[in-house]
């Protein structure tokens, strides 16, 4: 058998500079450095907040997680990326070889011998309308969309959802080369979920909760229902793309989820398997270039994701954004999906006693539960005040409880308004009318205390 090398090693670039190199060895912890030279570069900062800038090599788990989790979520997609791209293996490093050119975020990952990407250019050509449906359908078996094997724009995306990414900058879609970069995410319909759950309407499910969250204040991925030929998607546009001033070339913009600035793989992305809540989260916040803005948006989505009784709001779908010198602040929210179209006992439906919110709130216990047969199992609006306490936010929270409970009327009168007349009632209906049963809820807690 032949004997591993002793050492692999990949580049991490970052707008056209080094950053560092990622090592591996047999039977050794994951390895970071920086570059000399990017320690002391104008746009220096850290590639991670788990990862400050220093000389001495970073190791160990925070490593392996940061690269972990630029990849998919499921394992299934991970092998059909091995298989399509001939990777080693389907371990991290040997995926990113082959696929890490355009990551989430700012980084590229290229062999440690290439040469320096010539980023300040736009490379890119025409794609059609058939082109983008033929690469919609093909995603089930050729994974993240690469529609043939001399394409050399390899495409790293992370989450569970089978998507791709392209190029658009007003004047249609184009499919990006080289070192240039996608703008937006094209997503399909998840199908049957976890458990059997039918979510074929998550194209319009993750819409209509954006526009929402939008309606209520916040900031959200820009996104639109669209159709290529018979296959629909979501279009999400990147906030971790910006076209440059002059509009010769696209930069990247620094960031990284919740798992990758506490260390944790993406397998413990909830806070039940390990991954950080919302105090946690809440505490990192205080670092914030702007602390008390983010802490109250933070605080304030984790609310409406019980109001939306929207489950997945694990710790890979909150991100912050790294700016120069290692400031950052709260990103934009995205991948945010209501269960109350599936709840119910039937088929392809989720109990509502099953409904677990991706983060504890916090009473005199842990609670997860949206709903329990026994009430004081479940999450209660007293319960939000008990957390905001802890946090640090009992000052700020009658007024953001208040905010919701008064702006609800509104925000469905004008979602109601924005909503096509074709858009399925199914998805519609149950999600406004259990946020307006949320909001009640809220109300009455107030009424009663």
């Amino acid at each position: 058998m032949a004997r591993p090398s002793a050492q692999r090693s990949l580049a991490i670039w970052m707008n056209g500079e080094l950053v560092g190199r990622w090592i591996v060895r047999p039977g050794k912890p994951d390895e970071f450095v920086y570059a000399s030279e990017w320690l002391t570069a104008e746009a220096a900062r850290p590639l991670s907040l788990s990862m400050p800038l220093r000389p001495t090599p970073h190791q160990g788990i925070k490593v392996a997680a940061y690269f972990d989790n630029l990849l998919p979520d499921n394992r299934r997609v991970r092998e059909r990326l091995q298989q399509r791209f001939g990777a080693r293996s389907s371990a991290s490093f040997d995926l990113l070889a082959e696929i890490g050119r355009d990551c989430v975020g700012a980084i590229q990952i290229l062999p440690i011998d290439a040469p320096r990407p010539n980023v300040r250019a736009i490379d890119s050509e025409p794609i059609g309308e058939s082109q983008i449906e033929a690469l919609l359908k093909g995603l089930l078996t050729t994974p993240i969309g690469r529609a043939d094997q001399g394409d050399d724009f390899r495409i790293s995306l992370a989450g569970a959802q089978e998507k791709t990414a392209l190029l658009d900058l007003g004047s249609g879609w184009r499919k990006p080369h080289g070192a240039t970069p996608s703008t937006h995410i094209l997503k399909l319909p998840i199908g049957s979920g976890g458990g059997g759950i039918d979510l074929t309407t998550s194209v319009e499910n993750e819409w209509l909760c954006a526009e929402l969250l939008k309606l209520y204040g916040m900031a959200v991925a820009e996104c639109r229902m669209d159709r290529f030929g018979a296959q629909k998607a979501l279009v999400v546009k990147r906030f971790d793309r910006r076209l440059a001033a002059d509009g010769s070339w696209i930069l990247r913009l620094p960031q990284e989820d919740c798992c990758q600035v506490f260390g944790v793989p993406s397998d413990h992305k909830y806070e039940s398997d390990g991954g950080p809540g919302i105090a946690t989260i809440m505490d990192m916040l205080l670092g914030s270039s702007r602390p008390e803005q983010d802490r109250y948006d933070f605080l304030k989505a984790q609310m409406l994701f019980w109001m939306l009784c929207a489950t997945d709001g694990h710790a890979k779908n909150f991100s912050v954004q790294i700016e120069a010198g290692g400031r950052y602040r709260l990103a934009p929210l995205y991948d945010v999906l209501s269960v109350f179209p599936v709840l119910g006992n039937g088929s392809g439906q989720l109990s509502p006693n099953k409904a677990r919110m991706a983060m504890a709130v916090q009473g005199k216990n842990r609670h997860y539960l949206w709903q329990s047969i026994q009430p004081r199992h479940s999450i209660q609006p007293r319960h939000w005040e008990d957390t905001a306490r802890r946090c640090g936010m009992a000052a700020a929270y009658p007024a953001l409880r208040d905010e919701l409970i008064e702006k609800t009327a509104a925000v469905i009168d004008r979602v109601s308004n924005l909503v096509p007349r074709d858009f399925p009632g199914a998805v519609f209906e149950p999600i406004l009318a259990g946020l307006q049963r949320s909001r009640d809820q809220l109300a009455a807690s107030v009424a009663q205390s």
